[in-house]
């Protein structure tokens, strides 16, 4: 029996997570769940896995932290939206617990500062993307010097064959009609149609298994059913397939090493019914990929700033303040303004991070 929190219950990744250990009652506990707004959901969960009251909170970041220590827990879920989870996720590898990460903010902004803490307390940091639970399950038993490149695919997102006139005029509900993955969180399916998702998670891929940028590619690829493929040095290439379902990964980081059969749908190869096509992305339309290279070769507060803009920006978007086109040019003019400062603090990390967030939202 693994016993565990969830930071961030109530969003997609915490619903199913809980759907997972609703599931496998014999392998998963839940000890702790928190939410920041949707307390009404929060105390049906609780109820529902008899999580006792200390390990319920509705809050701000100090309750966040507060959890991710909680005494008997053996891995925290992170699945906060924002750079909120950084300080959790620390406290809880601080704890000597296990993390099963979800929020890119964690390691886009302080992939340095986690994965040296993971280190330093013998804990592991284990993906819930599904690209990063691909390559994780691809590396498995390898040594960790065979690997020569890693491919992460992207769907291409709702605009994949759209001309640049056609997206500037795209609304907020045209982008949030994701063709392929299901039941996400608005702000990630913004980043799914602007494929900086895909930039943030190069950056991700960076820290998780040490590699980097020029080693990891990004390849267009509609159907979502290979969902990274992982090229070694004897030429062999291993790819991981499945289902655009999120409980996959956020299973097997939960049970890891372990694979157990939590009735979950299948893929069905022989059924399949179309191609798997693979292209490369087009930077000209997408450019926030190159924003993200960008932010991870200056390196330092720079991607704290990419992603905080980036928030920032898509917020604005839904909001219905900005164009689609516009999201990537305020996170340029962010980057342009700042002076990243190397090897930060986490002091240094959230302040970058608030600063960029006033750069582009302080004209509106």
């Amino acid at each position: 029996m693994k016993r565990i929190v969830i930071l961030g219950a109530t969003g997609s990744i915490g619903t199913q997570t809980l759907d997972v250990a609703r599931r496998l009652p014999e392998r998963l506990r839940i000890v702790g769940l928190s939410a920041r707004h949707n307390e009404e959901l929060l105390r049906r969960q609780a109820h529902e896995f008899d999580v006792p009251p200390a390990g319920l909170e509705c809050g701000e970041e100090a309750d966040l932290v507060r959890l991710a220590r909680l005494d008997g827990a053996d891995a925290v879920v992170v699945a906060v939206a924002g750079a909120v989870g950084i300080r959790a996720t620390l406290a809880a590898l601080e704890a000597g617990k296990d993390v099963a990460l979800a929020t890119k903010e964690v390691l886009v902004a302080a992939g340095e500062l986690v994965m040296a803490a993971a280190r330093t307390n013998g804990v592991r940091v284990l993906p819930i993307d599904s690209e990063h639970s691909a390559v994780f399950q691809c590396v498995q038993g390898s040594p960790a010097d065979s690997v020569e490149k890693v491919w992460l695919t992207a769907s291409g997102g709702p605009f994949r064959e759209w001309g640049r006139d056609r997206m500037a005029a795209a609304m907020p509900a045209d982008a949030l009609n994701h063709p392929t993955w299901p039941a996400m969180g608005r702000k990630i399916t913004i980043d799914s149609a602007t494929l900086m998702n895909k930039g943030l998670e190069t950056i991700e891929a960076r820290w998780l298994f040490d590699l980097p940028m020029e080693r990891i590619g990004i390849v267009i690829h509609p159907q979502s059913v290979i969902h990274s493929l992982v090229v070694f040095h004897d030429g062999s290439v291993l790819a991981q397939l499945g289902l655009p379902d999120m409980r996959l990964p956020i299973e097997y980081a939960l049970l890891h090493p372990e694979r157990v059969d939590a009735g979950l749908p299948r893929l069905d190869i022989a059924r399949l019914g179309t191609p798997l096509t693979f292209d490369p992305p087009d930077e000209a339309r997408f450019p926030c990929l190159a924003l993200a290279r960008r932010a991870a070769q200056s390196g330092g507060t720079m991607p704290a700033v990419l992603n905080a803009a980036n928030e920032a920006a898509v917020g604005l978007f839904l909001e219905e303040k900005i164009t689609f086109p516009a999201i990537p040019e305020w996170i340029e003019r962010a980057m342009d303004a700042h002076a990243p400062q190397p090897r930060p603090t986490l002091t240094q990390i959230l302040n970058a991070d608030a600063w960029a967030r006033r750069q582009v939202t302080q004209d509106f």
